[in-house]
């Protein structure tokens, strides 16, 4: 398979999946604020815990065509973790819906995709050097999101090498998704067993944080999901992102002020604005700050790119 050359290029801008809990017209009113929004790509779908039931399959089906309809490019995505038998079965159905792209988020809906249906691989799929890459592309991936734990030099090397025809996508503004686990930390944190969990996540529209002895906001805890308490924001980074020939930026959904990180980030590829300005302004806004660490070869919590 012939190499890719780094072409630079003007990215996409994609919304991904919300990873919290939010009532269904809390999602449904999110959803038409975003296709209002200069966004090209937009994921949906439960990642996280299948007990989220705001809206079911038929649901994300239906909104799929509405964004659709609105001039969206929708990808539907796949759980990270599946543990039952109706997890399966809503997997099955994703993956065979014959019309929208799906992003497997873990080998089974690989496996259940490959050479069906050109896929992308999410953030689920660990992939750490272009022979991993070149294999997945053999089944049919189009499109990769790079570990939201790898640094800039290992982009480089792996974008120098990756399969023609391969799309790069960069986790390059949110709560970083770190880990999972089968048990659920929302419902450990309220004394509450997992099968009876009460629903405690829809009280934290973007999971709680926890922090050190010392009193650093460290991580946050998502149910089954850990992420980084700070937010990672690499638009600082937009002018080496397109040197290096990334297809597609990634902007996380928050609960409050996604309009405004879309909004940035337009502008900024339309050179309206200056990459680091912009980003010092959305990082005014964060509680617990802003991290750039991994992508620096540093500490995740790390920020290490300084903004004027």
């Amino acid at each position: 398979m012939k190499d890719a050359t780094i072409t630079q290029r003007t990215p996409k801008l994609a919304l991904g999946p919300v990873l919290y809990y939010w009532p269904r017209e809390t999602l449904l009113a999110f959803y038409r604020q975003m296709s209002t929004t200069p966004v090209d790509i937009i994921y949906l779908g439960e990642t996280v815990c299948s007990k989220r039931r705001s809206l079911n399959t038929d649901d994300w089906l239906e909104l799929a065509e509405q964004l659709t309809a609105e001039g969206k490019d929708v990808v539907l995505s796949t759980m990270v973790l599946l543990e039952a038998e109706s997890e399966l079965k809503t997997l099955r159905r994703l993956c065979d819906n014959g019309r929208f792209t799906v992003e497997a988020n873990d080998m089974g809906a690989v496996r259940l995709l490959s050479g069906k249906t050109p896929f992308v691989l999410g953030t689920g799929i660990n992939i750490y050097n272009d022979r991993t890459l070149r294999f997945l592309a053999g089944l049919g991936a189009h499109r990769w999101i790079m570990p939201v734990e790898l640094s800039r030099t290992t982009l480089a090397c792996i974008q120098t090498q990756r399969p023609a025809g391969m799309e790069t996508e960069i986790f390059a503004y949110g709560r970083l998704p770190l880990a999972y686990s089968a048990r659920c930390f929302t419902a450990r944190h309220h004394n509450l067993p997992k099968d009876n969990c009460q629903y405690r996540c829809l009280n934290d529209p973007e999971g709680l944080t926890l922090s050190t002895r010392e009193g650093q906001a460290f991580l946050a805890i998502n149910g089954i999901q850990t992420q980084s308490a700070q937010t990672y924001n690499l638009l600082p980074e937009l002018a080496e992102l397109q040197a290096l020939g990334v297809d597609v930026l990634r902007i996380s959904p928050q609960a409050e002020g996604t309009e405004r990180v879309v909004a940035a980030f337009a502008d900024c590829l339309q050179g309206v604005r200056e990459p680091a300005a912009a980003a010092a302004a959305l990082n005014a806004a964060l509680p617990q700050g802003a991290c750039d660490g991994y992508w620096q070869g540093q500490p995740g919590l790390q920020q290490v790119a300084a903004l004027g």
